[in-house]
């Protein structure tokens, strides 16, 4: 491995941990404020966080994928049918919120993960428009279009998780564990999914199992944007179609380029600036979709790296600037004056 290789490795765990840091320090809100805000604005950043993540791991693959609503629905839905069924503890519902999306998605890659491109995207996209039929064909599963409502709350050792700061708590937690789960993810198979965002047709010419790794990766995207879907009928207590429409993927696609598609910490960033920006601005519904849109065509145009690349540019060239300021640097030879 090159030394290049190598400081673009550390860089990128780097900025995994301090990604990992800031969501572990943001547990100070729920804990140590009161302020109804702050808890509205931070926990809708921690919902949409686990579902940005999934966008920027398929995205090492460089893939863009629109299944993220599909597999939040997935993930949201069982959970809630656990709570009704199983079992309220949290745990438990976490858990479920991940595999059952993780595990439907081994399947599906098989059938569509040898598209790329376009195809790849407007198949993906189709997936959460069937998902959206099929829960209003099945009301007596998924509760049709009224979806499933007076869900229990989820519970931990016995106590129900009812007020704004237990919900809050949990949230941030499922989001910290999402983010492991894709630190973990990239630590282990990162030659990998670089390989073949770089060179698909090389890196299996080269003998790697390309097929293997992308389904990897898709079903672990997979399990993350279900952990979201978890976070949103716990806050809501109902498990309903509207929550995971298929235009919402732009929002999460969204978080993750504008961010910066680059590292971990472009997501959260992404999630933390347009969740905030939408509220201080009032900029909802309809708008959204179009408003974040917008700013997807501006980054890809303007700076394709997002916020944290254009950051970390200006600060490499006014580094540079102060260096070349400084001049080169006098050096006393040993024994002299």
């Amino acid at each position: 491995m090159t030394q290049q290789k190598v400081n673009q490795k550390i860089h990128f765990d780097n900025t995994c941990i301090i990604s990992l840091l800031v969501i572990a320090a943001s547990l100070y809100v729920p804990l140590f404020s009161t302020n109804l805000l702050a808890y509205s604005v931070l926990n809708q950043i921690m919902m949409v966080l686990p579902a940005a993540l999934s966008v920027f791991l398929m995205l090492r693959m460089d893939l863009l994928s629109f299944a993220v609503p599909a597999f939040m629905c997935l993930g949201g839905y069982a959970a809630a049918l656990c709570a009704m069924n199983l079992s309220t503890n949290v745990f438990v519902l976490i858990a479920i919120s991940f595999i059952v999306p993780m595990v439907a998605a081994i399947p599906i890659g098989a059938m569509i993960l040898k598209l790329r491109g376009v195809y790849f995207v407007l198949v993906t996209y189709v997936m959460a428009e069937i998902l959206q039929l099929v829960l209003v064909e099945f009301p007596g599963l998924t509760g049709g279009t009224n979806g499933l409502t007076d869900l229990p709350a989820s519970t931990i050792f016995g106590a129900d998780i009812i007020t704004n700061k237990a919900i809050l708590i949990v949230a941030i937690l499922t989001a910290l564990l999402a983010a492991f789960v894709t630190f973990f993810a990239i630590l282990k198979y990162h030659k990998q999914f670089d390989a073949i965002r770089e060179n698909e047709l090389l890196a299996r010419s080269l003998g790697l199992v390309v097929w293997h790794y992308k389904a990897i990766g898709f079903a672990l995207a997979a399990g993350l944007a279900g952990l979201s879907g978890y976070s949103v009928v716990n806050m809501l207590l109902t498990a309903h179609p509207s929550s995971f429409t298929s235009i919402s993927g732009v929002n999460y696609i969204a978080y993750a380029y504008i961010g910066g598609q680059a590292v971990m910490l472009g997501s959260l960033i992404g999630s933390t600036l347009l969740v905030w920006a939408t509220n201080y601005f009032r900029v909802g519904g309809e708008y959204s979709p179009g408003m974040l849109g917008l700013l997807i065509i501006v980054v890809v145009l303007v700076s394709r790296g997002g916020i944290y690349a254009t950051l970390m540019n200006l600060y490499y060239r006014l580094r540079k600037s102060k260096t070349k300021e400084l001049g080169p640097l006098q050096t006393v030879e040993p024994g002299g004056q």
